[in-house]
């Protein structure tokens, strides 16, 4: 059949052709404006009296949490019981690939120290040079975020747990004095409201389906219990920023998150864990750049192909 230029532009595969320049190290330019700074058109200014350091240091923290939750995420993809649920956790891993691309994006641009110094010529935009050429000690994610997935009730779990908490920080990080995470909130409430809905609907089936379902559930919330408490430790960045209006105090939203969860756990029947805190070494968690092994395993997964290639262009 013969087919006409108009036919080939709307042929369903004829997307797969266009150079989308998804984030990926070295993405160039194109003429439609993708692969561009993702920041272009946004205020970038720095408000008036707040450190440029902390800013960045604090978008630094939450651009982390995204992407190394993302990564773990992207893992269960073709892994997931069901082809609904493999879609629901992928869609969730790009939410917050999308929150990390902007997040340390604006870091880089409140403090260029941040960001690593790659070989001269290096096409590396900055916000991917943060992610692929940092080492684990550089990251300051929350430890939830980068330990190795379990089962599906593990998975639940998690999601759970990290979006009833970066909800609580999100709603209220709306009203910063900063416009790049303020926008960057405004858009993630809608995001982060889907994945806590979304586990939080499994968590209850989980725990009302079979009794195997419901000890595998009640097993990973006993795994991933002793973090929860670290969500809501207040680092000193996070404290400055939440003092200069840019930033939230994670102390504060504890209520609001503690809330949300205890209304699951009561639809769910299933009571709250007692298992005690994990401790961190030294005193240092994941803010401060603490992590586990499993955190130095992904990156060097994860990084491989640009630190092996830092002239490349994709």
């Amino acid at each position: 059949m013969h087919t006409t230029p108009e036919d080939e532009h709307d042929s369903a595969y004829s997307g797969l052709l266009v150079n989308d320049a998804h984030w990926a190290f070295g993405a160039a330019p194109v003429p439609d404006g993708h692969g561009e700074d993702p920041l272009a058109g946004v205020d970038t200014t720095i408000p008036d009296g707040v450190d440029a350091a902390t800013l960045a240091t604090y978008a630094l923290m939450l651009g982390d949490d995204a992407l190394v939750m993302s990564h773990r995420l992207s893992e269960w993809t073709s892994n997931a019981p069901d082809l609904e649920d493999d879609i629901a956790l992928s869609n969730i891993s790009l939410d917050l690939l999308g929150q990390a691309r902007l997040l340390l994006a604006r870091a880089a641009k409140a403090d260029a120290s941040v960001v690593p110094v790659l070989p001269e010529g290096s096409p590396v935009p900055p916000e991917d040079a943060l992610a692929f050429f940092r080492e684990a000690q550089d990251f300051r994610n929350v430890r939830l975020a980068e330990l190795v997935n379990g089962d599906f009730a593990e998975a639940t779990v998690r999601v759970l747990l990290f979006s009833t908490w970066r909800l609580a920080i999100f709603e209220r990080l709306r009203a910063s004095r900063d416009h790049v995470l303020a926008a960057v909130a405004a858009k993630g409430v809608k995001e982060l409201a889907y994945h806590r809905d979304y586990s939080a609907r499994w968590f209850v089936t989980l725990a009302q389906g079979t009794d195997e379902s419901r000890r595998r559930l009640l097993a990973a919330l006993d795994l991933l219990w002793p973090l929860w408490p670290e969500l809501f430790d207040t680092h000193a960045f996070e404290a400055a920023a939440a003092a200069a209006g840019v930033g939230v105090d994670p102390t504060s939203v504890r209520e609001a998150a503690e809330g949300v969860l205890e209304q699951v756990l009561a639809a769910a029947d299933v009571p709250r864990p007692e298992a005690p805190r994990r401790v961190g070494v030294l005193g240092r968690t994941g803010r401060d750049g603490m992590h586990g092994e499993p955190l130095g395993r992904m990156l060097a997964e994860m990084q491989s192909v640009a630190r092996a290639h830092p002239l490349g262009q994709w």
